[in-house]
């Protein structure tokens, strides 16, 4: 199996025509870009987010596209730090456009325990994770399209059920 990783992974916000889905469902991502932000937002200290301007210009084009740019995060009762975090930070990326909703965690029976894209319904791209740091490995593109019907069901089902961060109470 071959992963993608870096600018082979980034390429996929690029190639899509007309939406991005993402399912998160992990409590914690070991993402070296946001160790900075996360000690600083659990210390509660002021918070730098220029580091995120690319991140966020991306999806500001990508809507203003006409584009989709959409996830649902899995959350567990009581929240993981990562969990807050995530809640806190998704407000910048609603902001610049990104559709991010959230589920408890025991309202997401029938979900999958792994994390994924899906672009334009039919490019389905599974996240890998060492599960001793909770750092991302890579990207798996997955061609199958059993699989890829079957993911396109939890994404439906997900998003159903998920509930708008405004109407979500993360503690």
């Amino acid at each position: 199996m071959s992963l993608l990783i870096g600018d082979d992974f980034q390429q996929l916000f690029k190639d899509f025509e007309l939406t991005a889905f993402r399912l998160e469902v992990r409590d914690r991502y070991n993402a070296p870009h946001e160790s900075e932000s996360l000690r600083q937002f659990l210390a509660g200290e002021e918070e730098d987010r220029d580091l995120f301007a690319g991140w966020y210009a991306m999806i500001g084009e990508i809507v203003a596209a006409g584009k989709r740019f959409e996830r649902v995060r899995v959350v567990s009762r009581p929240p993981s730090d990562y969990n807050r975090y995530g809640y806190w930070s998704s407000q910048f990326n609603n902001a610049a456009g990104e559709d991010i909703r959230y589920l408890a965690r025991d309202q997401a029976e029938g979900l999958p325990t792994h994390d994924y894209w899906l672009f334009d319904s039919r490019k389905l791209v599974r996240m890998h994770f060492n599960d001793d740091d909770d750092t991302f490995v890579g990207a798996e593109v997955v061609d199958d399209p059993v699989e890829i019907v079957r993911h396109n069901y939890w994404r439906d089902l997900a998003w159903h059920r998920a509930v708008r961060r405004e109407e979500f109470a993360i503690e």
